[in-house]
């Protein structure tokens, strides 16, 4: 009897219903893609800096975690400084620019030599490495995405540059120029923003961390492997505030909703809930109806909130192909929850209001 009472409240309205459906969907599917985009964009950066090849990475005493938010390059003779230490096999200056007119992307300058020396070099589908000034190697991925051939021009920080080779994806960056010409385009001649340090053997990685903090004490010297467990968002400034006002936004949306349509049925059940109180029907049946209902509502929500933000992830992945989005099973289940408890708390109130309803004031209600 309490099923069919939920199932026929919840498809008395079938418009009412799929909107509170599609409210709790979007406000997963928003928590789901908000966390999903910024841990992939994350993950999947510690993990291109992984792919180098390098052991140890330094930075400048002020840098931040997140590369491209480093505003702090170094002296790049700091290299020669490094090179000269025991166990230290080469070093690679790279000097990194974020670049926002006409998309967001970070520009890496290298020297070819020496990130050669580091990281073995690139895996080329087409062409060849960096030889003048003004070539430019980019990824795969970015080359799909740009629509850009072995070739073209493409224009970055009003300078145009020449695809001279097409590289697999996964070592640092994804756009490559020289680092001489990036440094004199933004006037940062002879700075680095990061040293890529290889040790001659990996076990030599904590005496060569050792090395480097004696020499550079005031420097953050982090060996590469670790780099990717520190590419979190507790560990980047004001991430992790935004993350949380986004999923606080999210349920706020999910939660008025909610209250807003258990709201109107119980008005529009009114005479319902006074033959059920006078049946002998207790406050408390009423208010656990009202609540099966709500989660039933919820459930589906949940289902379709899913849906979406795979459904989202394909066609953002379809159409920008390097920008990752992370959906993991664990926020899933947060999300879900989330979702779950906000509805409960909007239905609450609606409840309660229901089971103190007088039985003939309910029948008489027009």
């Amino acid at each position: 009897m309490m099923g069919q009472f939920v199932f026929r409240n919840l498809f008395h309205r079938p418009i009412r219903t799929l909107i509170g459906v599609l409210a709790i969907a979007v406000e997963v599917a928003l928590v789901v893609l908000i966390v999903g985009l910024t841990s992939g964009m994350l993950q999947e950066t510690a993990k291109r800096i992984e792919g180098i090849g390098a052991d140890v990475m330094v930075q400048a005493p002020s840098a931040q975690m997140f590369l491209v938010m480093s505003g702090s390059p170094m002296p790049i003779k700091i290299a020669d400084r490094l090179q000269e230490q025991k166990y230290v096999q080469a070093v690679a200056p790279a000097f990194l620019q974020f670049n926002t007119s006409g998309g967001v992307e970070t520009i890496w300058g290298i020297d070819p030599v020496s990130f050669r020396d580091v990281s073995n070099g690139f895996a080329f589908h087409q062409g060849h490495d960096l030889e003048g000034a003004d070539d430019l190697l980019i990824d795969d991925w970015a080359a799909k995405a740009k629509k850009l051939k072995l070739g073209d021009t493409y224009n970055l920080l009003n300078h145009d540059w020449h695809v001279v080779g097409i590289i697999e994806h996964g070592k640092g960056g994804r756009l490559f120029v020289p680092i001489h010409t990036l440094q004199d385009l933004v006037g940062a001649r002879d700075k680095a923003t990061i040293f890529l340090v290889k040790c001659t053997r990996p076990e030599h990685t904590t005496d060569v961390i050792g090395e480097i903090k004696q020499l550079l004490p005031n420097y953050p010297v982090r060996p590469i492997k670790e780099f990717l467990t520190l590419m979190t968002s507790t560990n980047i400034p004001a991430l992790e505030t935004f993350i949380h006002s986004m999923i606080a936004l999210a349920v706020s949306v999910g939660l008025l909703v909610i209250f807003l349509t258990m709201y109107t049925t119980v008005l529009e059940r009114t005479r319902d809930i006074g033959v059920l109180k006078s049946l002998g029907a207790s406050k408390l049946l009423i208010v656990r109806a009202l609540l099966t209902e709500t989660a039933l509502l919820c459930l589906l929500g949940i289902v379709a909130g899913v849906g979406l933000s795979y459904l989202v992830r394909a066609g953002f992945t379809a159409a920008f192909p390097t920008l990752p989005i992370l959906i993991t099973s664990g926020w899933i289940v947060r999300a879900g929850s989330i979702a779950l408890l906000g509805a409960m708390v909007g239905a609450s109130y609606p409840a309660w209001l229901a089971s103190r309803k007088d039985a003939v004031h309910a029948l008489s209600y027009d």
